[in-house]
């Protein structure tokens, strides 16, 4: 009984207390999960729903050129899509959809499982969540829904593995990115249904438990229509990725790609007359990371003097390789001798040390956050990991829809409860991910900026919703035209 009341009144973003860990290990946790919602159902709203159909598919992704990721090279991916056909208890039916890059080097980077075996298993995850979401007995809201369905990502990432023979468990992160369509098309068909944005079917009116019952105290009363825009921001600027193996000139050239598209730093400036650069950093040569970003800065002024353009800013991605934050320090002091103009450019440093925040708690970032906000990548899969991030000096959080759009929405609002740094970042999202992505970004207060780098490295992929979402994808003045995502289900 105590595990009831426990389980009923949750304490954070997914059910991981120790008795169902426990249940975990027992391989028992979905049985167990199922009878306690057939049971212990409340009362509902007219908006409510049920998922009726969950399918997953497969897509194959080409990169027209390579992108590295912590040391980890990526030259194509595979993106899982899901339809989902939701019901109200009036029998209404509406078709959900999401869609998300697998991300496997970026979320299951290991030793001990390849990138293609840890591919496999996400995929089978994919898969999985969409079986198991089909079996949730209750008509509820889509918060509601994906906590309790969310409960089984541990499970799954438990024996997934187990029966593929991989030599240790999916990570929570992983387990979170393959089971983020599924989210994105929960949210998407509710919406749909309803015949509402989603983002405007946030409030008391269409969900049941307010904030407090998925975070802690200080949101009790408190829904996600507190944190989120009624519209998107007309138009954000696109953070452009600077990947450590692109070239900067054409000297860096050693065989152009021909499919007229950019190639080097001032073409891409050129081309989408951009303002916002993301530089990939090795955080493990410290030589190199200084030389690259001065090199950036070098290149950049001379592409921007040249289209008359004075303001432009970075921010640096470590992949969280650095050793700890004397690298860091370091490497601010010598950006800020090298180049002055440099070192005012840097907006935020992303994840510079290790995700691993329990197993590393000497890794505290104070001293590089007086300089320039410091953002948990990587490291935020759940509430307990922000709050932790905060004690050891993170003053800001990367959201992404890849994480899932409920985690995202509900730490969002944690995020700006305690004042923290935003921003949005994507998984290299193209088509539908991208226009995921980017609503999140035009939906949340404080986001000041869109990450999309599908454009570069998978454009094909774009190609079909760059037709009906020119704005989105035909970027002339480095903003994205955030305004035509206000349509039903999550806006496109």
């Amino acid at each position: 009984m105590n595990f009831l009341m426990r389980w009923l009144s949750p304490a954070k973003l997914r059910p991981t207390l120790p008795e169902t860990r426990d249940l975990i290990e027992a391989d028992l946790v979905f049985p167990f999960w199922l009878y306690l919602r057939l049971f212990t159902t409340g009362m509902g709203k007219n908006s409510d729903i049920r998922i009726k159909e969950a399918a997953c598919s497969f897509e194959p992704i080409v990169f027209r050129a390579p992108v590295k990721f912590g040391g980890r090279v990526v030259t194509k991916s595979v993106l899982i899509n899901v339809e989902v056909v939701v019901e109200t208890k009036s029998g209404k039916l509406a078709t959900g959809l999401g869609s998300m890059p697998v991300g496997n080097v970026w979320a299951w980077p290991s030793d001990k499982v390849s990138p293609d075996e840890a591919e496999k298993a996400m995929m089978e995850l994919g898969e999985r969540v969409c079986d198991l979401a089909t079996l949730f007995p209750d008509y509820s809201d889509p918060i509601d829904i994906v906590y309790h369905i969310s409960g089984e990502y541990a499970h799954l990432g438990k024996i997934i593995p187990q029966e593929m023979k991989l030599a240790e468990p999916m990570p929570e992160l992983a387990e979170l990115v393959a089971a983020s369509p599924l989210d994105a098309a929960i949210h998407d068909g509710f919406g749909r249904v309803n015949h509402v944005n989603s983002y405007n079917a946030l409030s008391k009116q269409f969900i049941h438990e307010d904030l407090s019952a998925y975070l802690d105290e200080q949101f009790k009363g408190e829904y996600l229509d507190q944190y989120t825009l009624r519209e998107p921001k007309a138009r954000m600027p696109l953070y452009h990725l600077v990947g450590a193996l692109d070239p900067l000139t054409a000297a860096d050239v050693t065989k152009r790609i021909n499919d007229k598209l950019p190639e080097t730093l001032p073409e891409w400036i050129n081309f989408n007359g951009l303002t916002h650069l993301k530089i990939k950093l090795n955080g493990d040569d410290l030589d190199w990371d200084v030389n690259r970003v001065l090199e950036v800065e070098k290149v950049s002024a001379e592409a921007q003097a040249k289209r008359g353009c004075t303001e432009w800013v970075y921010s640096t991605d470590f992949n969280e390789k650095c050793q700890d934050a004397a690298y860091v320090l370091e490497f601010l002091a010598r950006i800020k001798a090298g180049s002055p103009a440099a070192y005012d450019r840097i907006q935020y440093i992303e994840q510079p040390t290790s995700r691993h925040l329990k197993a590393h708690p000497e890794l505290k970032l104070h001293e590089v956050a007086k300089q320039k906000p410091v953002v948990l990548d990587e490291g935020l899969v759940d509430y307990e990991s922000l709050l932790l991030a905060r004690e050891l000096g993170y003053t800001g959080v990367a959201l992404k829809a890849c994480k899932g759009q409920t985690d995202s929405l509900i730490l969002a609002a944690a995020a700006q409860k305690l004042g923290m740094f935003l921003c949005v970042q994507d998984l290299s999202c193209p088509g539908y991910s991208f226009l995921h992505s980017a609503s999140l970004s035009a939906r949340i207060p404080g986001v000041a900026a869109i990450e999309g780098n599908s454009r570069q490295y998978c454009p094909a992929s774009n190609r079909p919703f760059a037709k009906r979402f020119p704005t989105m994808f035909e970027i002339k003045d480095g903003t994205v035209g955030t305004s035509v995502l206000n349509g039903e289900g999550l806006g496109f």
